[in-house]
């Protein structure tokens, strides 16, 4: 709790001297259009105060896979958020960090974050540019500071000339650094599933998806509206509290009791290769969250009043649910060579399938 509190502070005097630093949204290399997916809202992030450009979303895009962002070098931002999976990390529970140290939550996936108004599980973030400060001076996760960067990237000729490029200058400063971080996770748009193409009319479902499709309608768009799959809400959805995390969610940041076990209701979108589940990773498929929510929801004193008496579920269902939720994976944004590690870009990897 104290660790939050200070990262709050931090955050709150960065905010402050924010425009100060960097006032200046002159657009210096070659402009690239935020195109909105047809029949998606208007996003909420101000681009006038970041426009994106090819030369700060390519600075943007080394610094996410750099590990000189943390402080032994081997924990760049894309060693938890991993592109084949989403932007989040396959296969484990927990984040990992600096010194072989865990977090207490399962890593979120990174996409559509130009419609998110707050960031984090919890939300205690509020804009996008000073979302990297969290994990980069987290102790068990990046470890670092942003003047131990800047200095260690001062050193780098290549990376000189990438700012020139996308500022202007040579000077690297922490606005400018989160900046180009910013444009690139504003490009990391997911909008091309199946789902997608048989709403634009380029596709149709086959049966079990449009079954699942209805079910879904009628069960679950209450949490997770369409086209985002989130509502962007915060909830507890009944998880048995960990004993040895003692995750209290948002109520880690209001300090208000009703917010007790609440986090962020996560985008569907690409679920089929985000697992595991959860906001502490404890389901490792989409089965073990079916029958928590059939069977397993606690019904506590901030447990959601759609959940209270858990969600009536067959099998049957279950079936047909599935497979309308693997329609939702894009697997176009999962290959996309753009947002790979430039030093090393790879091919999918074959030992990620749907499952």
């Amino acid at each position: 709790m104290r660790f939050i509190i200070s990262l709050l502070t931090l955050l709150a005097f960065i905010a402050v001297s924010w425009e100060n630093k960097e006032p200046s949204t002159k657009v210096i290399g070659k402009p690239i259009p935020f195109i909105i997916p047809k029949g998606w809202p208007k996003p909420v992030y101000d681009f006038k105060k970041n426009p994106i450009t090819e030369e700060g979303f390519e600075l943007g895009r080394k610094l996410f896979y750099d590990g000189r962002l943390s402080k032994d070098g081997n924990v760049p931002c894309a060693s938890c958020h991993q592109q084949f999976c989403a932007f989040a990390t396959y296969d484990h529970n927990l984040s990992h960090g600096y010194n072989n140290s865990y977090t207490i939550r399962n890593t979120p996936t990174l996409f559509n974050l130009a419609w998110t108004k707050d960031f984090m599980l919890d939300g205690r973030i509020h804009k996008l540019e000073l979302q990297p400060i969290a994990p980069i001076t987290a102790p068990n996760e990046m470890a670092q500071n942003m003047d131990s960067i800047i200095l260690k990237l001062q050193k780098d000729s290549v990376y000189k000339r990438m700012f020139t490029k996308a500022f202007g200058s040579s000077t690297i400063t922490s606005p400018r650094i989160l900046k180009a971080l910013t444009q690139f996770m504003l490009l990391l748009v997911s909008s091309n599933s199946k789902y997608d193409k048989v709403m634009r009319g380029e596709a149709k479902f086959i049966l079990p998806e449009q079954l699942g499709y209805e079910i879904f309608e009628k069960k679950c768009v209450s949490c997770h509206s369409e086209p985002m799959f989130t509502d962007y809400s915060y909830r507890n959805i009944g998880m048995k509290v960990d004993t040895y995390l003692k995750d209290s969610g948002r109520m880690r940041v209001t300090g208000r009791r009703e917010d007790s076990l609440k986090f962020r209701v996560p985008s569907l979108r690409n679920v089929a290769f985000s697992a595991p589940y959860g906001h502490d990773g404890r389901f490792f498929s989409l089965i073990n969250v079916f029958e928590h929510y059939r069977k397993g929801v606690i019904d506590g004193p901030t447990t959601d009043s759609l959940l209270r008496h858990k969600m009536p579920l067959s099998n049957y269902e279950i079936g047909q649910l599935t497979a309308f939720l693997y329609s939702l994976s894009d697997t176009t944004f999962l290959k996309d060579k753009r947002f790979a590690d430039p030093s090393n870009p790879t091919a999918f990897p074959s030992f990620i399938h749907l499952h």
